[in-house]
């Protein structure tokens, strides 16, 4: 269990944490927003930077051109003042590796900035899979949005690789203020509204001449019909 205690003794005071969104938004989504505005104001959190992945390592590559899928993620989160977009990973000609985007990030803020990156339970369970894994836990907060349904990720721990299992039980915590209080460090799990959107629907509906209105912004839904994407 994560303790504060033994993070700061005693404790520091330290800036609003940032929550980052990782994503091909390929489309951007009211799944991807309402998970982010939901996190945001349940943690207070001081800003969330939306992410757009330029090579994503671990999926297929994106259906809509690089700058597109920026400007839909831009479309996305205008209006929004608690939502910021960060370029930092599209344009790369290399794989987007989370670890990466954290080290640029923790250099740029410096080291006593709470950094929240989000995910869902899905993409937690698969972590050790991605690249440098455990450097994760020194770079940021992990922030994990649970869906009503899921049982929670204790109950999955006696499935999980035990590598995993020993992460989540050394740093799982209850307590909304460590991830203020601290920098990194912490796996937290927040509920949040369940919204059964995915990019694939989207896309699927777009393809079979059906609207996927009220699915996403209006401004995202008229770029794409503008552009003929999908």
């Amino acid at each position: 269990m994560f303790n504060l205690a033994t993070r700061h003794s005693p404790l520091a005071k330290t800036p609003s944490p940032i929550g980052i969104l990782g994503g091909t938004f390929d489309p951007i989504h009211f799944g991807h927003l309402r998970l982010a505005q939901e996190l945001a104001e349940g943690l207070g959190l001081r800003e969330v930077r939306f992410i757009p992945a330029g090579r994503p390592p671990h999926r297929t590559q994106p259906f809509a051109l690089t700058q597109q899928r920026l400007e839909m993620a831009r479309l996305g989160i205008v209006g929004n003042p608690l939502f910021t977009l960060d370029e930092r990973e599209i344009f790369k000609p290399t794989p987007s590796y989370t670890v990466e985007t954290l080290l640029d990030l923790r250099r740029e803020t410096g080291a006593a900035q709470p950094l929240c990156l989000f995910m869902g339970t899905d993409a937690f369970l698969g972590l050790i899979s991605w690249h440098r894994w455990r450097e994760l836990f020194e770079l940021a907060h992990i922030v994990v949005a649970q869906r009503p349904g899921f049982s929670g990720l204790g109950r999955a721990a006696a499935t999980m690789p035990n590598d995993l299992r020993d992460e989540l039980n050394r740093r799982l915590t209850n307590e909304p203020e460590a991830l203020s209080a601290t920098s990194a460090g912490a796996v937290f799990i927040q509920p949040i509204t369940a919204l059964d959107i995915s990019a694939t629907q989207i896309r699927e509906q777009l393809a079979a001449g059906q609207s996927p209105r009220y699915l996403l912004p209006d401004a995202v839904l008229d770029y794409i019909q503008t552009n003929g994407l999908y």
